[in-house]
């Protein structure tokens, strides 16, 4: 179904039954809201990197920030052949930052930018809307960054909205809708601050895997 004039708080009514808008592309102004039966989601505090990338994140020179610059983080993901961000989404996003219920996660290397995600907060919720790589692994560290964060300011539900290869081996699993609208529930009960702690550097991220593997 969809929505002709979508405003900030009908997208956050729409999260908090369980629902999501997106475009059909970029060039299309209508938004559909979508309620798939199988829902991705990953793990708080506990994605997994494989051996690879904890070397490459060993290595130093990673960084990550938090909301920095959200609308180019937005763009980024946005700047793909095929899209489902519009303008229309883009600006309920940036009006939702403005709000304080959305944010982005910008991963550095020496120095540049090597890629990020950003998502909506509700309650305990977290729901990934996407993420992008503009160097080897970029959004693979933004992953490993935002697991920690969540868990790190009391987050319970992190929403992948759909399972990719590259999230599930990162851990992320498939739910069926019955289980995430339970999940959700509870979520929303909670009350989470994204801006409440400090990203860590580095080595704590590092730290934290190696120690839970």
């Amino acid at each position: 179904m969809s929505h002709p004039v979508l405003t900030p708080a009908q997208l956050l009514s729409g999260y908090a039954q369980g629902v999501f808008p997106m475009a059909e592309s970029a060039h299309d102004p209508r938004l559909f809201w979508f309620d798939p039966p199988m829902r991705g989601v990953l793990p708080v505090g506990g994605v997994h990197a494989s051996r690879s990338l904890l070397r490459d994140l060993r290595r130093g020179d990673w960084s990550a920030h938090l909301d920095g610059d959200f609308n180019t983080v937005v763009a980024a993901c946005a700047d793909r052949n095929e899209t489902w961000i519009n303008a229309p989404l883009a600006r309920l996003y940036h009006d939702l930052h403005r709000a304080g219920h959305a944010h982005a996660i910008e991963i550095r290397h020496d120095g540049r930018f090597a890629g990020g995600l950003f998502g909506i907060t509700l309650g305990a919720a977290f729901f990934g809307e996407s993420m992008m790589s503009a160097r080897t692994n970029g959004s693979k560290m933004a992953l490993l960054w935002a697991s920690s964060h969540l868990a790190r300011c009391g987050f319970t539900l992190f929403d992948t909205q759909f399972l990719t290869p590259h999230l599930e081996r990162m851990g992320g699993v498939e739910i069926p809708r019955h289980l995430y609208r339970r999940k959700l529930a509870s979520a929303l009960q909670g009350k989470s601050d994204f801006r409440s702690q400090q990203l860590p550097d580095a080595d704590q991220i590092w730290q934290e895997i190696t120690q839970t593997s």
